[in-house]
């Protein structure tokens, strides 16, 4: 059995159910598991000195769009909020193709793994009339050349412009047709065995996009396979205004009536609960993807983190994007959500650690898994370490679990590694060539703003 130590770490943050922090301590994981932690670990096949590094618990994303990570960066929608931004985007996300798709995982999937993300969940939402069948395929492919594990989450659209929706008809699908490739998506991809790689959620886009038909066979159809449903909830007050006078409804009680509150059950964004609504999702465990950035760039709000807390939702934390924040990076995630709780809530924010743990333990949660999310004997291998023997760190290691939160860190891992295999080594990935990579997503990119008229 091939087995890796991590050799005598400065500090390892477990996230474990004691919170604890082994100080020069070691990790020993045999095929893909958690073997040994602690200062006497066995020898190992292989051995990585980590000396001089904090080793965290592989990161967790829980909400993502990584076709939008050609979409970035664009002038002409940076002073947008959400209604408007899609509208714009919409012109250019119809010419994607499977390549386009692929790159674009490949990118987006890059960054969240050079910044310690080995868990990484996807909401894919956009197909195009012709050629879209194989998107998700493609993401999964995307995943499993990067090394990490995927969550993807078959979206759809199905009210077009014509039926009093935001997108374009040429982007919206039939009933069937989405029903029909989730069922095929789960059934190929999804695994239900001791510590998954690919897992496969159903995902309607929003209230604003989806029929009331899709969402009500999406939830029969998601129960039936024993898989989770996903999909944006109270991100914004357009979305309130829009429930309120076409479903006759507030959106939290038009998804309930659905059938989508649950354990099963997690929404992104969730700004716009109010407190009897907050009540209802700790008493059922419907779970809440933060996405701080986004939510500020679009100025969207404040997600209400210490009530959600408080009262026991699930919350994990998320990225959102790529072109809506514009980054795959949730160690800066991490920093963001504690500075912008700590303006809003003051002494009522949460630490820096408790945040490190929302996006690691937290999220795991939200994806409905325990196998992931903190070191433990008995967990999966995903780790990251940082090196903290630098100038720039000094006097800010007393506190190894809220440094991501207090303090920030700015630069890739050292090492990442997911079920026990080393995906990058001092910031570089090994899985993938980065320069032919960057090469060819530049130039699809470009294409694809080209042809969409972004440029």
């Amino acid at each position: 059995m091939a087995s890796i130590v991590i050799r005598n770490a400065k500090a390892i943050v477990t996230v474990d159910d004691g919170d604890r922090v082994l100080r020069d301590s070691s990790i020993r994981i045999e095929d893909g598991v958690i073997t040994h932690l602690g200062a006497d670990v066995p020898a190992g096949d292989r051995e990585i000195d980590a000396r001089g590094c904090f080793a965290y618990p592989g990161l967790v994303n829980t909400h993502h769009h990584l076709y939008q990570t050609f979409t970035r960066n664009l002038p002409q929608v940076q002073k947008m909020e959400l209604f408007p931004w899609l509208v714009a985007l919409y012109e250019v996300w119809r010419g994607l193709d499977e390549e386009a798709v692929y790159l674009s995982s490949l990118t987006g999937i890059a960054e969240l793994a050079r910044y310690g993300c080995t868990t990484v969940m996807d909401h894919h939402y956009v197909f195009p009339k012709e050629g879209s069948e194989h998107f998700i395929d493609q993401q999964f492919r995307a995943a499993d050349e990067i090394g990490v594990r995927f969550h993807a989450t078959r979206g759809s659209m199905s009210r077009g412009k014509s039926d009093g929706g935001l997108p374009p008809d040429d982007l919206v699908q039939s009933v069937d047709v989405i029903l029909r490739d989730s069922q095929r998506l789960v059934e190929k991809f999804h695994q239900t065995g001791p510590f998954p790689m690919h897992q496969v959620a159903l995902a309607p886009c929003s209230p604003f996009s989806v029929t009331t038909e899709l969402l009500q066979e999406s939830a029969k159809l998601a129960r039936s396979l024993g898989v989770r449903l996903h999909t944006h909830l109270c991100e914004t007050k357009d979305e309130e205004q829009f429930c309120l006078e076409v479903l006759g409804k507030r959106p939290l009680d038009y998804m309930a009536s659905c059938g989508w509150i649950g354990r099963d059950v997690w929404f992104a964004h969730g700004i716009h609960f109010n407190d009897e609504e907050l009540k209802l999702l700790a008493e059922t465990g419907t779970g809440v993807a933060h996405c701080p950035v986004s939510n500020m760039k679009l100025s969207s709000g404040v997600c209400r983190i210490p009530d959600m807390l408080r009262l026991g939702v699930p919350v994990g934390l998320a990225v959102d994007g790529s072109a809506s924040n514009d980054c795959s990076n949730l160690l800066a995630e991490i920093r963001a959500a504690y500075l912008l709780h700590r303006l809003t809530y003051s002494t009522d924010a949460p630490t820096g650690y408790e945040l490190l743990k929302m996006a690691t333990r937290g999220s795991a949660a939200v994806l409905g898994r325990d196998d992931i999310g903190q070191l433990a004997v008995g967990k999966a291998g995903d780790v990251f370490l940082i090196d903290v023997d630098t100038p720039d760190l000094v006097g800010t290691l007393l506190d190894p679990g809220c440094l991501f939160g207090t303090v920030g860190y700015s630069r890739p891992a050292k090492w990442v590694l997911t079920a026990g295999r080393p995906i990058v080594e001092d910031g570089r990935l090994l899985t993938v060539d980065e320069p032919v990579l960057r090469e060819k997503a530049e130039k699809r990119m470009m294409q694809l703003l080209e042809k969409g008229g972004a440029l």
